[in-house]
């Protein structure tokens, strides 16, 4: 059995393409058994994929002390490799206390962290402009793996939430909506008018908004078609949410990555960021559809914009 550790502890979106080259790799390698480091609040959803054997939580908000102890308790295991999938100086020195014949990081990695490393993979054709989720894919080929995905990635299903609003009925499944993302800048304001277009469309339409972080709808949706799970959604739910959706429309951020991993039907509203690098992977396929902001600025971008490019995915598959 080779051991592999995986160092990843956050954002969301980045940790979700992780699992998805975690779960190539499985795929490719199956006698690979595969730890990974992880924040405390990301944690939940990184157990519950079943390509990951163990997981070692980093509590950040602990300080040194938090640290001392993710390292002392890494020690106490010998790895055959450890890969950096973050490339900060935190995880280098995380990566550096490790038991591991060799160590792995990024060719694009930063504030030093390159100085922890046995070896550093290359960075795909397209160089540093390479999506996310390639450039992590490049660490395949240190395994004698293809860096390609592999596999479908799978999650432990459990059953925390009251997802029988979600069950699909009139051959409708609902739209699942989430309104938030980690940065400001990220943020369309625009969902509410969304929300209403869609409702309005169809009336067995169900929409339901999810995320971590409350967002108050107002009480302006008749309760029969809509469902607001913001502040109630928890990590380990998000996978069989976003499968019983029809189409996924978020930010930029996690749990849009997450629905084109799942190879839901996704719409990405994009401001500032470049959805070249960070877009719903593939940006080929017919159901990863993305919406940038005019000059990267959402607060140019109208809702009757954004549900008529929904509109016109959508009919593709009509």
């Amino acid at each position: 059995m080779t051991e592999l550790l995986i160092i990843k502890p956050s954002s969301l979106g980045d940790i979700v393409h992780g699992l998805q080259v975690a779960t190539s790799l499985k795929e490719q390698r199956p006698d690979l058994r595969i730890s990974w480091v992880v924040r405390e609040i990301f944690a939940p959803i990184v157990r519950a994929c079943a390509a990951i054997d163990r997981t070692y939580v980093f509590e950040r908000n602990s300080g040194a002390k938090g640290f001392l102890k993710l390292t002392k308790e890494l020690r106490k295991t010998k790895f055959d490799y450890a890969f950096d999938f973050q490339g900060l100086l935190r995880t280098g020195l995380m990566t550096s206390r490790v038991h591991a014949t060799t160590k792995v990081g990024r060719r694009d990695a930063r504030e030093m962290s390159g100085l922890f490393y046995d070896r550093r993979v290359s960075l795909p054709p397209g160089g540093k402009n390479s999506h996310a989720l390639e450039i992590l894919l490049e660490f395949c080929r240190v395994l004698d793996a293809k860096p390609e995905l592999k596999g479908n990635l799978r999650f432990r299903e459990v059953d925390s939430l009251p997802l029988r609003f979600a069950e699909a009925r009139g051959g409708l499944k609902p739209i699942v909506i989430f309104p938030d993302s980690r940065r400001a800048e990220k943020c369309w304001g625009g969902f509410k008018q969304l929300t209403e277009l869609l409702l309005r469309e169809q009336k067995n339409r169900k929409v339901i908004w999810a995320g971590s972080n409350y967002v108050h709808d107002r009480g302006a949706y008749p309760p029969a078609r809509f469902f607001n799970l913001t502040g109630n959604t928890s990590l380990v739910s998000l996978p069989l949410l976003i499968k019983r959706a029809e189409w996924v429309i978020a930010n930029d951020s996690g749990p849009m990555h997450l629905a084109a991993a799942l190879g839901v039907r996704v719409l990405g509203i994009f401001g500032p960021t470049d959805p070249r690098r960070f877009g719903p992977y593939p940006l080929t396929a017919p159901g990863n559809v993305v919406v940038q902001a005019p000059v990267g600025d959402l607060k140019l971008l109208p809702a009757k914009d954004v549900y008529a490019r929904f509109l016109r995915a959508r009919a593709r598959f009509k």
